[in-house]
């Protein structure tokens, strides 16, 4: 059965209890086994528990002896994490490590499993004995069922769900489990659904819902004032969360309760149980343990940081030059534009419209003379054409998802009746890489980049719009055993297909809209078919927290809404706050009014030019933190209390953030606004205003008037932020610009910061380290990284604020400034 009704079935009544059989237990490299027994049916289930080096426990539960091998989720994990542990027992087995301040403890009965730090209970593993795990059967001669509206499911081996419940000891604020359009703290799930991770093609689709989207990451981060640890659920098949605070605000208590505690229950449809528990202790420990885990995001090249330019979709290659010179007679920088289903022959992708785009090698190279790159579509569903060689290449090589007859499947999406690639299979994936090589794609030059849509998959009149979750994949796998992975494997395989065009040397560009845990190692993210109304930008800044402290750091959201038309007031504002986050894209439907940024009026336009640029200005800045990211798993864009994490002020605030460890952003997000107020963290905290350099104690809650201009930005006390200046058309224009270097001092007079370049195109700074990595540091009144130089400067009193220019001074050689 689904694991829906199983949700359901179980709030309702009492799970079966298991007891753990300590004389069973082995220990191996990574840990311990034991087997588990239920009494009364007399299942059995094979525990193994893995304390690692790194503070993280994995706990795997999978059947005894299977009457066959249960799907066990590959290509996420990046690296298996090194055991380490030591071993007593009595009435339960503890396992610890690090020196005996982390333990597991195993009970014998009833089965539960208690992580320990410092002799404190953390998480309990079936605290509330809730394990759940339907074991295979042999198919009888009347197969299971099970219906939804006209579709009919099979299960060939029966029900095959799993679930278990998780305590959080202590915590009452959690996060993550994107992608839901909902707040950044994840709700009480009593009164209503619970998550839904299950990754859905969703057209305006429904604010402040936690129904399934495009995407899954099955983590959840819990957090207070002295510890920050996560929950990864490494299952790809349906999965549904509950979660429950207590005290919840629907208790009522005479005494205070003063023990705080979060149960987590998870739900899968198949395969079996693997968790991992990342203990932290703080945010970017725990930021760094998921990336070892599943890799670190990618550096993307730093055209991508860019502004891009789309729709559905430029005319012709007329229309995408028209658009092109648009902004450069606008004096508006940007970067990318993008073509969508309409470039192709008739929605064959690697195709080009023989109409409309007869030249496209001569497009590219137009807009690689200008030094800009053109995105073009690419979705996992080929057209049923036997005439088309791709299509027939495809079919041939056994390149097809199967239905559950043995033949291929066919389903219906843009160009109608279609087959979908299976991605799982290594095989297809490599041949589809291959497909993306200049020799293979007619038409295309290294300056064309990748975007990924429909890759849920989308089936058009499919059951909830996408595949049967009996289709059949490489190796006999059940479609229902690695849905949420199918949009993961069509973004691997197409970012290898670009790395490999170049021989392995320039680094790829690649948009998806499905994704999984591990997504981040291939590229960037968007929050898919947004609609243009403010509940929509407002939704946009938790969605996006959501994606980065779940390892997604390269994401964002389509700038104006993807449907209907935005007013003037909104788009100006979408534009203020997409300028502040990661990827800055500005995209709509075939039936918007066209939306460049110069088709609003002079006061619209300007305010759009103005953001843009100093988006442009800022991307030292962005780039540095992206190598961070690549390096540490440290998001860009971070929830206040990343930066503040004993501040509980700051722990449910998600309509501002942190860009780095620097900057404060506030984006207006309400129409007609003549204030907002913000909060400014930290009591011993110091924040100067970016535009005015005016300086505020922080530990407090500021008012501030705004204009349609004004865009909240904060640079904390204590930071240097680098910026280029001056003027351009693209990045790579800016990226020969001269850089000014913000310090903002502490309240002790101390700032420091960091500036990382390399080429912005090529993986030499991975296998040459060819690149620069910078540190600034003010100390004692002198800004160092030491050259002696003359220089004009200026104070203003006013805002304590020293100008010092015409320095003359290469970032890439030591300097260092003395202000006496």
């Amino acid at each position: 059965m689904s694991a829906h009704v199983v949700a359901r079935r179980q709030i309702r009544g009492p799970n079966p209890q298991y007891r753990t059989l300590l004389d069973t237990m082995v220990l191996t490299e990574r840990g311990a086994r034991f087997e588990l027994l239920q009494p009364d049916s007399q299942k059995s289930l094979l525990l193994s528990v893995s304390p690692c080096k790194n503070n993280t426990v994995r706990i795997l539960i999978d059947e005894l002896q299977p009457i066959k091998a249960r799907y066990r989720v590959p290509d996420v994990l990046v690296g298996e994490p090194q055991g380490e542990r030591s071993l007593s027992s009595k009435d339960s087995v503890t396992l610890s490590w690090s020196s005996g301040r982390h333990q597991v403890r195993v009970w014998h009965f009833p089965f539960r499993l208690e992580i320990l730090c410092e002799d404190e209970v953390m998480v309990t593993f079936n605290s509330k004995g809730k394990l759940w795990f339907e074991t295979l059967q042999e198919p009888p001669s009347s197969l299971w069922k099970e219906t939804f509206k006209e579709f009919v499911d099979i299960k060939a081996n029966g029900p095959s769900s799993i679930g278990s419940d998780l305590c959080l000891h202590g915590f009452s604020h959690v996060y993550g489990l994107p992608e839901h359009a909902d707040d950044l703290q994840l709700r009480d799930t009593r009164d209503g659904e619970p998550y839904r991770l299950y990754n859905l093609d969703v057209f305006a689709y429904d604010v402040y819902s936690r129904f399934g989207l495009y995407g899954s990451v099955p983590l959840l981060v819990a957090h207070k004032p002295d510890r920050t640890l996560g929950l990864f659920w490494l299952n790809a098949s349906e999965t549904y969360v509950n979660v429950h605070y207590s005290p919840s605000e629907h208790q009522v208590t005479i005494v205070p309760v003063v023990v705080k505690q979060t149960d987590v229950h998870w739900l899968s449809e198949s395969g079996v149980i693997d968790c991992v528990v990342l203990l932290g202790p703080g945010p970017q420990q725990l930021f760094s343990q998921y990336a070892q885990l599943t890799g670190y995001q990618a550096l993307p090249p730093l055209f991508a940081l860019g502004y891009h330019q789309c729709r559905w979709n430029y005319n012709d290659e007329a229309d995408v030059k028209a658009v092109d010179a648009g902004f450069d007679q606008h004096d508006i920088p940007y970067d990318v534009i993008w073509l969508d289903i309409e470039h192709t022959d008739g929605k064959r992708y690697f195709t080009w419209d023989p109409e409309h785009f007869p030249e496209p090698a001569e497009l590219q190279h137009h807009l690689q003379r200008k030094k800009r790159k053109l995105v073009v579509i690419s979705d996992p569903h080929f057209k049923f054409d036997p005439g088309w060689l791709l299509y027939n290449e495809a079919r041939e090589g056994g390149h097809f998802v199967r239905d559950r007859e043995g033949q291929i499947y066919l389903g219906s999406c843009w160009p109608g009746a279609c087959s979908y690639l299976d991605f799982s299979n290594p095989d297809t994936r490599a041949w589809y890489s291959g497909c993306f090589s200049l020799e293979e794609y007619k038409g295309s030059t290294p300056s064309l980049f990748l975007w990924n849509d429909m890759n849920e998959p989308s089936v058009f009149g499919g059951p909830e719009q996408t595949m049967p979750k009996d289709a059949v994949h490489h190796g006999g796998w059940e479609h229902r055993e690695l849905h949420n992975l199918y949009g993961f494997y069509q973004h691997m395989a197409t970012a290898e297909g670009l790395i490999a065009r170049s021989g392995g040397s320039e680094r790829p560009f690649v948009l998806t809209r499905s994704f999984f845990a591990g997504s981040q190692r291939y590229g960037a993210v968007w929050t898919g078919d947004n609609v243009a109304t403010w509940e929509y930008l407002e939704i946009s800044i938790p969605m996006i927290l959501s994606l980065s402290i779940t390892g997604i750091a390269f994401c964002g959201a389509d700038v104006g809404g993807f449907f209907r038309d935005p007013e003037p007031e909104l788009l100006v504002r979408w534009y203020q706050a997409a300028a502040l986050q990661p990827f800055f894209r500005s995209h709509c439907a075939i039936w918007s009014k066209r939306r460049e940024p110069w088709l609003f009026g002079e006061e619209v336009t300007a305010a759009i030019r103005t953001v843009i640029k100093q988006r442009y200005c800022l991307l030292p800045f962005w780039y540095t933190l992206f190598h961070q990211a690549h390096t540490s798993g440290l998001p860009p864009l971070r929830p206040l209390w990343v930066e503040f994490p004993r501040d509980e002020s700051t722990f449910s605030v998600d309509n501002q953030y942190m860009i780095g460890g620097a900057l404060l952003a506030c984006p207006v997000i309400k129409p007609g606004v003549e204030e907002i107020k913000v909060l400014l963290p930290g009591s011993d905290e110091v924040w100067y205003d970016v535009h005015s350099a005016e300086s505020y104690k922080g530990g407090r809650t500021l008012s501030l008037p705004v204009t349609l201009d004004t865009v909240p930005v904060f640079q904390r006390g204590g930071s240097v932020v680098c910026r280029s200046v001056g003027s351009g058309s693209c990045t790579a224009e800016y990226k020969e610009l001269p850089l000014n270097i913000t310090v903002a001092l502490s309240s002790q007079g101390l700032a420091d910061g960091e500036l990382y370049l390399d080429d912005g195109h090529s993986f030499s700074y991975r296998d040459r380290k060819a690149f620069c990595l910078r540190r600034f540091n003010m100390l004692s009144g002198r800004l160092l990284c030491a050259k002696d130089s003359s220089a004009a400067f200026q104070y203003t009193e006013t805002s304590r604020m020293l100008t010092v220019s015409d320095l003359n001074l290469r970032v890439t050689k030591d300097w260092e400034i003395q202000i006496l």
